[in-house]
C-alpha cells in the first residue's frame, strides 16, 4: 500500500493576497451600519494588545464579539456567499490556487488550516473544494453567534499540535505543507515537505534557520509519495 498524501495549506496570505477576518467583519457591518458603532471598542482592545497582553487569540474574539456577535446563522450563511465569491474572484493567490489544483489532480488529500474562525473559514474550503478544514472555533448560541472563542487560537505552537493530531490520525501519510507567516515556520518544520511562500523578511529570515524551504516548489507533487487507493 502506498503512503497517503496530504497537501496542507494557511489561508490568509497563502492562499489568500491578504488577511481574511477584518474584511469579513468590516464589510459585514458595512451590511448592518448600526454595528459599525460596535467597531468603537476596537482601538482600545488594539491598545490592550499592543501594550499589554499581546494576544492575538483574544484581540480575535474582541472583533468578532464587537461586529458579528448577535448575527443570525441566515445572516451569516448569506454574507458567506457573497464574502466567499468576492474573496475567489478576487482576492486569491493565483500560484496557490494553481497548487491546490495540482494537488487534487494527484489524488492529495487538501486540509485547509486557518487561525481564521470557523464562521466562514469552512465555506472557503468548500468551495474550493478541501478535503477538511482546521481553524479557530467560535461559540453560538442556537441560532444566534455569540463570538467568544472555543477552541484555542489555531496559530504557531496550537498549529503544530494539529499537524502532530493529523499524523496520529493518518500514520505513515506524508505531508506537504504551505504556509506565510514567521509563526508558521513551526509547523512547517514539523512536516515532510513545508514550505514558506509569500513570506516577509522576518519569515523568510525564521524559515532559512529552520530549514524549511523558501517559495514554491518547482513542482508541486511530482516527487510526493502516492497515496492508498
Amino acid at each position: 500500500m502506498a503512503r497517503m498524501r496530504i497537501a496542507l495549506f494557511d489561508l490568509d496570505g497563502t492562499l489568500t493576497q491578504h488577511d481574511t477576518l477584518f474584511p469579513y467583519v468590516l464589510g459585514f457591518c458595512l451590511r448592518h451600519p448600526l454595528r459599525l458603532l460596535q467597531l468603537t471598542v476596537m482601538p482600545w482592545h488594539l491598545a490592550r494588545y499592543l501594550f499589554r497582553n499581546k494576544d492575538r487569540g483574544e484581540l480575535k474574539q474582541a472583533l468578532i464579539i464587537a461586529g458579528l456577535s448577535g448575527a443570525s446563522r441566515a445572516e451569516i450563511a448569506e454574507w458567506n456567499q457573497r464574502f466567499v465569491s468576492r474573496l475567489l474572484r478576487n482576492g486569491m493567490d493565483a500560484e496557490a490556487v494553481q497548487r491546490v489544483a495540482a494537488h487534487r489532480a494527484r489524488g492529495d488529500y487538501l486540509v485547509l488550516m486557518s487561525a481564521s474562525p470557523d464562521i466562514y473559514v469552512p465555506a472557503i474550503a468548500r468551495a474550493l473544494r478541501f478535503n477538511e478544514t482546521i481553524c479557530t472555533s467560535v461559540r453560538w448560541d442556537g441560532m444566534v453567534l455569540a463570538g467568544e472563542l472555543t477552541s484555542a487560537n489555531r496559530r504557531g505552537e496550537e498549529k503544530l499540535r494539529c499537524v502532530q493530531e493529523l499524523r496520529e490520525r493518518n500514520p505513515g501519510s506524508h505531508i506537504t505543507a504551505y504556509g506565510n507567516s514567521d509563526s508558521d515556520v513551526i509547523h512547517l518544520r514539523a512536516c515532510d515537505s513545508g514550505h514558506l511562500v509569500n513570506g516577509s523578511t522576518n519569515a523568510t529570515r525564521e524559515a532559512a534557520r529552520a530549514g524549511v524551504a523558501i517559495g514554491w516548489p518547482f513542482e508541486a507533487t511530482s516527487t510526493s509519495p502516492q497515496r492508498a487507493s
